[in-house]
């Protein structure tokens, strides 16, 4: 009850704001919330996802926009207005984000700045549209038999609509969805690994962030009763990106925090800054350009997570519920071929990587990669996982070619795979870590998550999760931040990952590094038992102690070729080995 207090005591002041505030106030707060609606898409696009956007005020154009033209040229209900107004959004977020989400690095902003720029030019070109003049006479909205014909009427649909925006994305945050979210922003690769299928998530977030803008210009509109382009400009979208960043990019609150500080000082600074420096002026976006620089040197989180921590509020005791078990795949009977490759090559440009390599790997036994480093072991390890797709020769699993499928296809068909540097989500709990291996055991999308209908998918998730960290001697750690953790156990962390996946061959990227002598043995042990459920492992491994006490067979590799294949004491002696180890043998 006490972690929900502040919430109620904010619920309570806001409900009594229009009684309580003169009307200027309420107007105030009229717009924070609707600039708040469209941050909080860019948190979900940009300080989760990772997509930074600058064109969403576009978006609330095209809301704005949609109603406008359809209310006073067809005198169409609002209502239906508004279903319209999302559906054109949806078809043109899809249309841009099939277009610009390909793009990554600087072309990505680069192409929203583009798009933004053509939406807006459009908007105050079409005649129909009312040109730069724009739309007037805009029809009141009707709620109940009630009109919202004043801002105090409106105040609370605004609000209305802005929370339970906010709850939605925080209920889709909290899910198996929210996890593949949250995995854009730098761990892809280990996303699609897991099964993520993260060019559909990003269209996503792009679309939902889309189509919350343009339920704050459809808002805007009515509440206006009057559309021009003037507020769907580029220099809006900047100032939209710029509140959910000072805010704090990665909360949902922070999307509030930061439109009422920005709306709020904007105003008193438009007072305040003329009479100083005695002439009118746009000085306030000096002051918010080195406002900006500062939040990004002092507070790259942005002030809510400052905020939460000046409010601190006692968790309880933090549980994982029990839940029934998972469906877990058969396993293959032992000694049946669960990989076999064959004349693998792969060449990046001029440099040849793996050449004619050939192996197998068979259910209920332990395959050791080995071989210098610069081998082409990690390589191979990629273009088996569907990471690097071969330039030539095959790769089959559990008899299926796979060598031009994805990563997350291969992953739906029972491979689960570490990385030789470690790939985790470190400010994420180790449980919600752990818990993205399992993404391709659930099946509930993104309205399920948002509406908080998926919680007994969620929970059976979790349980699996914390029953795979247990299994590895993490069970301590559940709710640890990933990156509190030392490297061995990122290891650890990165096999039960795996293991969640429910997989019936494990590839593992030198699993050995950075542990102590204890923790080695306790992998082998647990190694071991996955080898007796027959499991088979393909493992690359520098550690030779490690690898020859627990391999069935070795293949050792140089140079991107195999040079020697065999049992670990036959390995060990044969000279073409010693030659690559150590130079040779007198």
């Amino acid at each position: 009850m006490k972690a929900r207090l502040p919430f109620l005591v904010f619920l309570g002041l806001l409900a009594l704001g229009p009684a309580l505030l003169p009307e200027f106030y309420v107007t105030l707060l009229n717009y924070i919330g609707l600039y708040s609606i469209v941050a909080l898409g860019l948190v979900l696009l940009t300080g989760v996802g990772g997509l930074t956007s600058f064109g969403q005020a576009a978006f609330v154009g095209l809301g704005a926009y949609a109603t406008g033209y359809l209310t006073t040229a067809y005198t169409v209900s609002p209502w239906l207005a508004l279903l319209i107004g999302l559906a054109v959004t949806a078809v043109v977020a899809l249309i841009l984000g099939f277009l610009t989400l390909r793009l990554s690095g600087h072309y990505l902003p680069l192409g929203t700045i583009a798009w933004g720029l053509s939406l807006y030019f459009l908007f105050g070109n079409l005649e129909f549209l009312g040109g730069h003049t724009g739309l007037t006479g805009i029809p009141v909205l009707e709620l109940a038999g009630f009109k919202l014909d004043t801002g105090r009427e409106f105040y609370y649909l605004i609000w209305a609509a802005l929370l339970g925006a906010m709850l939605a994305t925080q209920n889709l945050l909290d899910s198996r969805e929210g996890r593949a979210i949250r995995a854009l922003k730098g761990g892809g690769l280990m996303a699609e690994s897991m099964g993520v299928n993260t060019a559909r998530t990003k269209t996503i977030i792009f679309l939902i962030a889309a189509l919350f803008a343009c339920i704050s210009g459809w808002l805007y509109a009515h509440l206006q009763r009057f559309v021009n382009p003037t507020p769907f400009g580029l220099h809006i979208g900047i100032e939209y990106l710029f509140m959910a960043v000072v805010g704090g990019a990665a909360h949902v609150w922070g999307a509030l925090v930061g439109a009422g500080l920005i709306t709020i000082l904007k105003q008193w600074l438009q007072d305040i800054l003329p009479k100083i420096f005695g002439q009118s002026g746009n000085f306030e976006v000096i002051f918010f350009g080195i406002m900006l620089i500062l939040v990004l040197q002092r507070a790259r989180e942005g002030i809510w997570p400052w905020l939460v921590r000046l409010v601190p509020v006692r968790q309880g005791q933090r549980t994982v519920a029990e839940a029934e078990a998972l469906p877990r795949r058969e396993m293959p009977v032992a000694g049946t071929v669960l990989l076999e490759v064959k004349d693998a090559r792969k060449q990046f440009g001029g440099l040849v990587a793996n050449n004619n390599m050939n192996l197998s790997v068979k259910a209920g036994e332990v395959m050791a990669l080995i071989g210098p480093n610069g081998a082409g072991k990690s390589t191979m390890f990629n273009c088996i996982s569907g990471v690097d797709p071969v330039t030539s020769g095959e790769i089959r699993f559990l008899g299926e070619r796979v060598d031009a499928l994805t990563s997350r296809e291969i992953a739906r068909r029972g491979m689960g795979r570490t990385f030789q540097h470690v790939r985790l989500l470190p400010t994420m709990s180790v449980l919600e870590n752990v818990a993205i291996g399992a993404h391709l055991r659930g099946s509930k999308g993104v309205l399920s998550a948002s509406l908080h209908l998926e919680r007994a998918e969620e929970a059976r998730l979790l349980a699996e999760a914390k029953r795979q960290l247990e299994r590895v001697g993490l069970g301590e750690h559940l709710f640890d931040e990933a990156g509190s953790l030392p490297l061995g156990q990122q290891r650890i962390l990165e096999i039960a990952r795996a293991l969640c996946s429910d997989p019936c061959l494990l590839l593992l990227d030198e699993p050995a590094a950075g542990l102590r002598y204890l923790e080695k043995q306790s992998l082998a042990e647990l190694l071991r038992k996955l080898r007796s459920e027959g499991m088979g492992i393909l493992l690359v491994e520098h550690d030779m102690d490690f690898v020859m006490g627990l391999a069935d067979r070795v293949v050792v590799m140089e140079f991107g070729e195999k040079i020697s294949e065999g049992l670990p004491e036959e390995v060990q002696k044969d000279p073409v080995v010693l030659e690559a180890y150590l130079g040779g043998v007198e």
